[in-house]
Order: structure tokens, then C-alpha cells, then sequence
């Protein structure tokens, strides 16, 4: 089966390599071209001028990239995916981004002979690494079928959720729940600090009770430490939840935690931590 992989960001780098690793044939193509030259040094391949070169012969092309008008440009850009994918190709689009553009992406390519699936990840850059990645899907139930075998190269768990659109809604259904955690994980470091409690010590005994998260078990660590250079970054995390609050207005929902967390965030990014790790809530607190 032959692939391409449009966008070799933190994400898409390792995952590209984990399908060339498991014997595909895949063609890379990434805004900057030096990075796509490495990738092909360290796991082979092949790499293109532009996305359309890219997608030549391919069965299934992904992409993973930052925004929704990033997306619009490599796949509807006169260089674009639809510019150069044969007919029948299937389009999987892994970048979190607006349902909305889900649908308009599915229906152009429809009106092309082609096939689309959204698909956001989440997991964060190790996850891409280890191949351990959760993939929320919309899309078309036999094409799903089709492109599963492919993506569990790099995932632990996938599920196809509805029509198109329905893997960019479950994405935004994890960044809110994300938000809410991150910030009562923050503020419980803060209190336990304060309170002249060993809070590493109170963190592994509330860890094995009904307050156990994943950001618990895998940030406070670092978060006590005041390390933040790691993981999903601050910018992102503000893009995500910006179309979040978007398509909450359009359903007439007003999510009072989610957009005091996003201010909250915009207050980090004014500290000078838009690159830092979503769990820097703290830092903002400390502050």
C-alpha cells in the first residue's frame, strides 16, 4: 500500500516514521523541506515538493498540520492533496480543527472521487512517539474499515464516533475535560504547599482513589518541579479551545469552566509561556 503524510510537525514526524517502520511505502511532505529530508535519513521513504506530488499513487493520505487554514491549504491549495490524489484516495486529517471544516472537506472531496475521515489525536507528543495514540474518527463506516488497519500502527485506541465532523466534536469534548482537570490539579498542588503538606506524598495517596487522572499521575511531577518545557504546548491548547468556545456558542452553550481555563492560559502566555506545557496553570497561580 502506498502512503503519503502531509506535515511532520512534533505529531506527525514519529507517526509518518511508525508506518514507513511497519513496511508502507510512504512519501512525506513538509513545509520545511529540510525536515522532510531528514526524515526520509532516519526512516527512508521519500520525500515531495508539495503535497500534491506527494499524493500521487497514494491510497490513503494523511495529514497532520496546525490549523484550519493550514489544512485548507494543503489539501484544497492549487498544490494542494485533491490536486494530485487518484480517485477512490482516502484523506484521513488528523489536525485538531473545526467541525465545520470537517464537513466542507468531506463534502469536497465527495464531489472529487475521494474519501475523507477527520481524525484528531490525542496523546500528545509522546504518544505519537510510542505509537500510543487515542484517535477520535467521523466518516464513512466502510472507509473507516479501510484505513484502520493502517492507523493502528500508531494507535492504542481508535473509534469511528459518527458522520463527518464527529472526531473534531469528540476532540473538543476532550480539550474541556482536559482544562477542568489541569486547572483543579494546579490548584490542589498549590493548597497542598501551602498547607505545609508534602504534596508529592499526597498526590501518590490520592492517586489510588477517585481523584486519579492521567495529567495527576504523569505531570505533578513536573509541575512541583516547575518544569513545564515538555508536552502539548500553551499556544495550542488556546487554539483548541477557541474553536471549542466557537462551536459552543453555535449550540447556544455558554461553558463557563472551559472559557475561564482559556483565560487562564492567556495569562500563562503573557508570563512568556506559550510554548510551555498545558500543566503550567501552576506557574500562573505562583506567579
Amino acid at each position: 500500500m502506498q502512503l503519503a503524510f502531509i506535515g511532520l510537525g512534533v505529531m506527525g514526524y514519529p507517526m509518518a516514521g511508525h508506518l514507513q517502520r511497519a513496511g508502507f511505502d510512504v512519501t512525506v511532505y513538509n513545509r520545511t523541506s529540510g525536515k522532510a529530508d531528514r526524515w526520509v535519513e532516519q526512516y527512508g521513504g521519500s520525500a515531495a515538493p508539495t503535497p500534491a506530488a506527494a499524493s500521487e499513487g497514494a491510497d490513503i493520505v494523511f495529514s497532520c498540520v496546525g490549523n484550519d487554514e493550514d489544512v485548507r491549504s494543503v489539501i484544497l491549495g492549487d498544490a494542494g492533496v485533491f490536486a494530485g490524489a487518484r480517485d477512490g484516495a482516502i484523506l484521513v486529517d488528523h489536525t485538531t480543527a473545526s467541525a465545520g471544516l470537517a464537513r466542507e472537506l468531506s463534502t469536497a472531496a465527495a464531489a472529487r472521487g475521494f474519501h475523507f475521515l477527520d481524525a484528531p489525536v490525542s496523546g500528545g507528543q509522546a504518544g505519537a512517539e510510542n505509537g500510543q495514540l487515542t484517535i477520535m474518527i467521523g466518516g464513512e463506516a466502510d472507509v473507516f474499515e479501510r484505513a484502520q488497519p493502517v492507523m493502528e500502527n500508531y494507535a492504542r485506541c481508535l473509534r469511528l464516533l459518527g458522520p463527518s465532523g464527529s472526531g473534531q466534536l469528540a476532540k473538543m469534548v476532550n480539550q474541556i475535560c482536559i482544562a477542568g482537570v489541569v486547572q483543579g490539579l494546579a490548584e490542589g498542588l498549590l493548597f497542598a504547599e501551602q498547607a505545609g503538606l508534602d504534596a508529592a506524598a499526597v498526590v501518590e495517596v490520592i492517586s489510588q482513589g477517585a481523584a486519579q487522572s492521567w495529567q495527576m499521575e504523569n505531570r505533578y511531577e513536573t509541575m512541583l518541579a516547575g518544569e513545564y518545557e515538555h508536552g502539548f504546548a500553551v499556544d495550542w491548547m488556546r487554539k483548541d479551545l477557541a474553536i471549542v468556545l466557537e462551536e459552543a456558542e453555535s449550540m447556544g452553550l455558554e461553558l463557563e469552566l472551559t472559557r475561564l481555563v482559556d483565560g487562564f492560559y492567556g495569562d500563562v502566555q503573557q508570563l512568556g509561556g506559550g510554548r510551555w506545557d498545558t500543566s503550567s496553570l501552576l506557574a500562573r497561580l505562583k506567579a
